[in-house]
């Protein structure tokens, strides 16, 4: 007998700034009624906010550089494991390791094991202005994309990864591609990679549904009236492996929700 599985992937740009907003975060959060939820960017340190999310596990990971990073994950089941980002850290080549390394002091990765599936919360590595960080994202991307293959071929399982991946993937992914061409989450160099994330068997499953859908987007700039103009990029997903594709059921862009730069992302899998 099938199961229904609902998620949500939100960047909060800051946790305890989205507390202090109307609605705040743990009021959204109920709205959302969500089975598993991925967060990102908490910016916070261990102990400066509890959470009182009754019915739900909780697992953060945090960065060492206060205010900066993070990701949490709230899941209404319990995890069978857990892993973070030190081991993407594992599949980074020799020549990648000391980049790699980097990213893995930032608590960028809830990795967290069910009896089904492995859901993976991220946060991928701004490159940067002027592309100044591309060498560590460069690094990153392939240690990741190499993390979740290890995932689902060491365990049978397959994966569900959510969160703020900082590319567009392709021109309908934003409003002004033209413009953008070249700069951080536009680059050939990070659309290629996420290109070969898919290719390694994972599926963008908003556009598994909506191969054509223009104008839809999940992060705006504060400046220049950004989000009222729509003028968005489209830089949250949720993947999932090959072999989750026939049961993704609804995957939606909650542009509605307020409170972060970003809003959240969501899918529905019947497992």
């Amino acid at each position: 007998m099938s199961k229904t599985y609902t998620f949500t992937s939100w960047n909060v740009n800051g946790l305890r700034a989205v507390m202090k907003k109307d609605p705040n975060f743990v009021e959204i959060f109920a709205q959302l009624n969500a089975d598993f939820v991925g967060i990102q960017e908490t910016k916070m340190q261990e102990g400066q906010l509890e959470l009182d999310l009754p019915g739900y596990h909780q697992v953060w990971s945090y960065a060492e550089r206060k205010g900066y990073s993070g990701t949490a994950v709230f899941s209404r089941e319990a995890p069978l494991s857990v892993r973070h980002a030190d081991a993407v850290l594992a599949y980074a080549t020799p020549e990648s390791h000391e980049l790699v390394a980097c990213a893995a002091t930032e608590g960028r990765v809830c990795a967290l094991e069910f009896e089904h599936f492995w859901f993976v919360d991220v946060y991928t590595p701004n490159a940067q202005d002027k592309l100044a960080r591309i060498d560590v994202r460069m690094a990153w991307d392939d240690a990741y994309r190499h993390f979740l293959s290890a995932l689902e071929q060491e365990t049978g399982k397959p994966v569900v990864t959510c969160g703020d991946f900082n590319v567009a993937h392709n021109e309908i992914d934003l409003k002004n591609p033209k413009a953008n061409r070249g700069n951080a989450g536009f680059s050939d160099e990070e659309r290629g990679k996420f290109t070969e994330l898919l290719d390694a068997g994972f599926v963008d499953t908003f556009r598994s549904l909506f191969p054509t859908l223009e104008g839809v987007y999940s992060w705006w700039s504060y400046r220049g009236n950004a989000r009222k103009n729509n003028t968005g990029w489209r830089i949250d997903y949720f993947l999932v492996s090959e072999a989750l594709r026939p049961h993704i059921k609804s995957a939606k862009i909650l542009n509605e929700i307020c409170g972060s730069d970003h809003c959240p992302v969501t899918l529905t899998l019947e497992i």
